[in-house]
């Protein structure tokens, strides 16, 4: 499929005159980058970087002392250290962080070229707007002022839920959580980022679970693994760094390797166990393996007495899951589950790693309950080498989901409801009245009035609805007028037909990032499009949540480059021009007028986010762990001396209490053999202490040290006097307390800590010590439940495991069962997935505008199994239209393979530009065109939503293909 650009054969080729410049005087940046003309692409940049090979002079060699900076790689959740080499301001090489105990001196190939990220050529440069069809240049100034009159204009008509704020898995932590708050200011909640459309069904099925919804242990405690399930992930092509992780438990450990999925990747290449199953079967799969361990007792039963609540009733739902059903609905054969099964028992502890291919369908929140089922059967919580290892797909998703980027809650998760409000209306020193009056009032089915401040905004999956919908089918006063895609790249959305019809409809469509993405381009618009060039996050600093949860430092490695802003520089930007910077700003120190102390930032959060024990990372205290990264152990991540010692690097999270407490972070959530001094804690009780009468709390089990030798509810003021501890409060502890909600107040809305101070000193965890739950009662299927997909070709399987009753979920009406009740199977027959390459990452569009990864994937394709290509008359290499049910449809290269089964075919996710056929270049500013467009598969994908989050479905719909 690619055209091989070089033969391999270095050249030698005359200094050119850049270099000759720069060997005879200093350069500095932007000299260095007019000089380069940044018109050098691809392999022929070699010719200005260093194509000639010449023997070294050492007084010619080195002028200068060159300046190192640590930051973090923006691809991707691991959290790879990069040390940038800066020369007298510009960024002239790079290493791999060899201290760093995440890459260990490991690059891929996204991480090895990320400084063509920062300075590349593609780079969207300055201020534009559409005038009559044509992009033209305009001042920062103007187009604050005109995008922020339009804003205010709207507003005024529609109210401020008509203008969605769609934030950015790219932002670190600190702009994550000045853009949710600046949300709340302008009064929406409106707001959401890439994690609804990857991770959210995670997040839900996972804290519902246990507590928490993140990674529960590291890639590194990945090393003391006796056996590893992956299950919808491909990390070798989505996550290379953390591949390395997997295979020393593997080569070490002797761990075996299963790995259960629709598609042969190059992860499942590694693998002891293929285990190849149809998409959108997850349940039936995970229950499979289940019926054989309770067959056979292989569950850890004292395990699930002490600490699992519910299982009794998983078991009634397994027990119709035996090897027959199995292998009708899934394709597995019995002996293959029972092998599986059996392994699982033999190796424990072992881990359970999944990705977006257990996520994104319409059941996906019980895809990963029963992952996590799986686990609790086993006893494989809350022990080194178990746990869930949720690999996060940006580099800050976790952090931008913890910090509230989100159309349902408020930083730490905190929810909508008044006490959240107020909570944090305490910890920004505002006035909670004068926050609610932001907000629009509304009326209910009943027709009572109510604020929108408490009920979920609507989230990027539906975006498009927000625009299309009637409006009277949308709890809003209004459709949304005005869209701001902040960091955000649209062809990772499903339904693209209809994106492109909301986009025009539009009044204003603002685009804010690094470069133009596929905004640009995907709709015929002549005006009411502004595209704003944000910096990347090499351009400024601040912290960064890799998916074990630890948080890390990031240096400045350049100053902004062209015209291009910081994040939290251009929110202050419009915060002026709304009129409430100063309210906005309060507690910061600033830098100058528009540029919030990122060091500020972190404090404030510091303050006010107990939930998640994001309070005991300080700025002084990330930055000491990334200069002494050498100091930590490169298994159990702590420091073993040093100035760190007895931390785990960076501080994972929960981190209780202030940074003068010391907490060293929890490496291992639910781990009761350490003292939560330690990082050690029990389940988290969230739900409740009975259920039917039953016990909900722990019995007979607690963490190390713990003065109650039970189980227990989450802390309140009430609690401490009950037990008499409320004496270790310190004077000034008892009167935040008391002056909050006086004996009500609990440890999460504590701004002294002292709760959880006097806690932890006796041994506890604040927020309690429960049982972890099989069964949600909350949900829609309180035991995970099969379904099939809306789009199923198994038209035998629908009357057994139908889909939901049509139903409204976050502001607007959601199909199900009203979908699946067509049969599309014989005009489309074969099912669509989709997935990752090594290559490039999300939307794509810096990766595709890297000369040095896009010229390794040059081409946007379809694999196809050899039966099915015979079938439709296809070759190897040839064009053909793959068309989905609702009419969207892509022109791509066939790539004939075995790599998908019979009936199915794949397409990554990054590719834009094309548009059913259409190459779109032109319709690009000058010179910010991605060096690799294609279609997207989004174009092809059709509706449908997950039952809690509204995840999108991109792992299990139906197509057909047919030759171009």
């Amino acid at each position: 499929m690619l055209r091989k650009k070089t033969n391999g054969v270095a050249q030698r080729s005359h200094r050119t005159p850049l270099l000759s410049a720069v060997a005879e005087k200093t350069v500095d940046r932007r000299a260095f980058l007019r000089g380069s003309g940044l018109a050098v692409g691809g392999l022929a940049a070699l010719g200005v970087t260093g194509g000639t090979v010449t023997r070294a002079n050492a007084q010619e060699a080195v002028a200068r002392a060159v300046d190192t900076k640590k930051t973090v790689c923006t691809h991707c959740s691991v959290g790879c250290t990069v040390v940038a080499e800066v020369d007298n301001g510009v960024w002239i090489g790079q290493e791999p962080g060899y201290d760093s105990p995440f890459n260990l001196g490991a690059h891929c190939a996204k991480g090895a070229a990320v400084r063509e990220h920062a300075h590349g050529e593609r780079r969207l440069k300055y201020p534009m707007k559409k005038v009559n069809g044509e992009w033209t240049r305009i001042s920062w100034e103007d187009a604050i002022n005109e995008i922020g009159d339009k804003m205010l204009s709207i507003r005024e008509e529609s109210g401020p839920d008509s203008v969605y704020w769609l934030g950015s898995a790219k932002h670190n932590n600190e702009q994550a959580y000045l853009f949710r708050k600046f949300a709340a200011y302008w009064g929406t909640n409106n707001v959401d980022h890439q994690a609804r459309i990857c991770h959210s069904t995670t997040v839900a099925g996972v804290a519902n679970t246990w507590g928490y919804g993140a990674m529960t242990n590291s890639y590194n405690d990945i090393h003391n693994s006796k056996a590893i399930f992956i299950i919808g992930g491909n990390p070798a092509e989505a996550h290379p760094v953390s591949l390395l992780h997997v295979l020393k438990a593997k080569e070490e450990n002797n761990a075996p390797l299963i790995v259960c999925d629709p598609r042969f990747t190059r992860t499942a290449a590694h693998a002891d166990e293929y285990v190849r199953f149809r998409p959108g079967s997850d349940v039936a799969l995970i229950w499979g393996l289940l019926w054989h361990i309770f067959e056979n007792g292989w569950e850890d039963k004292e395990f699930i007495r002490s600490r699992v609540w519910g299982m009794d009733q998983i078991k009634d739902e397994v027990a119709k899951w035996n090897p027959a059903e199995v292998e009708r609905v899934t394709g597995v054969p019995g002996t293959q589950m029972e092998r599986v099964a059996r392994t699982l028992a033999n190796n424990r502890p072992g881990t359970v790693i999944w990705c977006m291919g257990g996520t994104q369908h319409t059941n996906g929140n019980n895809n990963t309950r029963a992952y996590c089922i799986l686990q609790l059967a086993l006893g494989n919580m809350g022990t080194s080498g178990g746990g869930t290892n949720i690999f996060r797909g940006h580099d800050n998703v976790q952090g931008a989901t913890d910090l509230g980027v989100l159309s349902h809650d408020l930083p730490g998760y905190y929810g909508l409801t008044d006490g959240a409000w107020a909570h944090w209306s305490r910890v920004w020193g505002e006035d909670v009245e004068w926050l609610k009056g932001r907000f629009q009032q509304s009326k209910d089915a009943d027709g009572k009035d109510i604020n929108l401040m408490n009920f979920s905004g609507i989230p990027v999956s539906r975006w498009i609805d927000g625009v299309l919908e009637d409006k009277e089918n949308i709890d809003q006063p209004d459709n949304v007028r005005a869209m701001v895609l902040w960091g955000h790249a649209p062809n990772s959305q499903t339904r693209m037909t209809e994106m492109k019809t909301a986009m025009e409809k539009l009044d204003m469509l603002v685009v804010i990032d690094p470069f133009p993405t596929v905004s640009a381009v995907l709709h015929d618009r002549t005006d009411g499009v502004y595209l704003l060039p944000a910096t990347t996050q090499f351009e400024t600093t601040g912290s960064v949540t890799a998916s074990n949860r630890s948080i890390q430092w990031r240096e400045q490695v350049v100053d902004p480059l062209f015209e291009s802003k910081p994040d939290h520089v251009i929110i202050a930007k419009f915060a002026n021009k709304f009129g409430f910077a100063d309210r906005l700003f309060r507690n910061y120190e600033m830098d100058d007028a528009e540029t919030p102390n990122i060091e500020s930032i972190l404090r404030e959060i510091n303050r006010g986010m107990w939930t998640v024990g994001y309070t005991g990372q300080s700025p002084e205290r990330i930055k000491l762990h990334m200069q002494n990264q050498h100091t930590f152990d490169k298994t159990t991540l702590r420091a073993n001396g040093g100035p760190c010692d007895g931390d785990y690097y960076g501080l994972p999270w929960p981190c209780w209490g202030t940074p003068e407490m010391k907490h060293p972070g929890s490496p291992n959530l639910y781990d009761i053999s350490k003292h939560v001094k330690d990082g050690g804690m029990p389940f988290r009780a969230r739900y409740g202490v009975e259920r039917n009468g039953e016990n909900l709390l722990a019995e007979g089990t607690y963490t190390l040290g713990s003065e109650i030798q039970d189980g227990y509810p989450e802390f309140t003021m009430q609690m401490l006097m009950d037990l008499g501890w409320d004496g270790d409060l310190t004077a000034e502890e008892r009167d935040t307390i008391m002056g909050i909600a006086a004996e009500k107040t609990n440890w999460k809305t504590d701004l002294s800590g002292g709760i959880q101070r006097v806690a932890i000193e006796h041994g506890c965890a604040p927020y309690g010590n429960a049982k972890a739950r099989c069964v949600v009662w909350t949900f829609p299927d309180p035991v995970p439940l099969h379904r099939e997909p809306l789009y199923t070709n198994r038209r035998d399987l629908v009357a057994d495991y139908p889909t939901y009753e049509d139903r409204k979920l976050y502001r607007l009406p959601t199909l199900y069962a009203s979908i699946q009740s067509k049969d599309f199977s014989n005009d489309y027959p074969i099912i669509l997935t989709s997935g990752r390459l090594v290559e490039y990452e999300g939307g794509g569009d810096e990766t595709r505008s890297n000369p040095w990864l896009a010229e390794l994937q040059q081409e946007m394709f379809v694999e196809i199994n050899p039966r099915d290509a015979n079938n439709l008359g296809v070759r190897d290499g040839s064009m053909v239209w793959v068309e989905g049910p609702e009419g969207g449809k892509v022109k791509v290269k066939a790539m004939v393979t075995e790599r998908v089964g019979n009936g199915v075919a794949f397409m990554p996710f990054h590719f834009g530009g094309h548009f059913q056929g259409e190459d779109l270049r032109s319709k690009y500013p000058e010179g910010a065109d991605p060096y690799v467009l294609g279609e997207s598969t989004n174009t092809a994908q059709t509706y449908g939503y997950d039952s809690v989050t509204l995840m999108q479905e991109t792992k299990a719909t139906l197509c057909k293909i047919s030759a171009a």
